[in-house]
């Protein structure tokens, strides 16, 4: 067994679960989506983006791509919330509490492809 791939594999699955966790429920509704979900999705996923720069195959910049773009989605998703909280003081709306979960779905896509990336790759690795 491979530690770093233990623990590239574990940050990548838990960046899914996380940002998965975060976007369940119903879109419009601020109570059912936990704003300490998003920060821990966000810092996992960041996690997740340092371990994939070292990889220079085809794949690990496949990686790394799905996983800036689950980056960029949740730190949008992370402002848009601060800007309705903070400083335009509209709070969490209806609507912007589904722009912001739109936002996390869009991360959550990238990170699905990155779990299916990380099975396609373990299945063609051969003893």
């Amino acid at each position: 067994m491979n530690i770093e791939k233990v623990i590239f594999g574990f940050f990548i699955l838990l960046a899914f679960t996380l940002n998965f966790g975060f976007v369940i429920g119903e879109i419009d509704v601020a109570h059912q989506h936990d704003v300490f979900e998003l920060f821990a999705a966000i810092v996992v996923n960041l996690i997740a983006t340092t371990l994939k720069f070292g990889d220079r195959t085809q794949v690990g910049a496949l990686h790394l791509a799905t996983s800036l773009v689950a980056d960029l989605q949740l730190i949008t998703a992370a402002l848009v919330w601060g800007h309705a909280e903070y400083v335009s003081g509209v709070g969490m709306t209806p609507g912007v509490t589904s722009m912001i979960v739109s936002f996390a779905a869009g991360a959550l896509a990238a990170n699905v492809v990155s779990v299916v990336l990380l099975i396609g790759e373990t299945l063609q690795h051969r003893r």
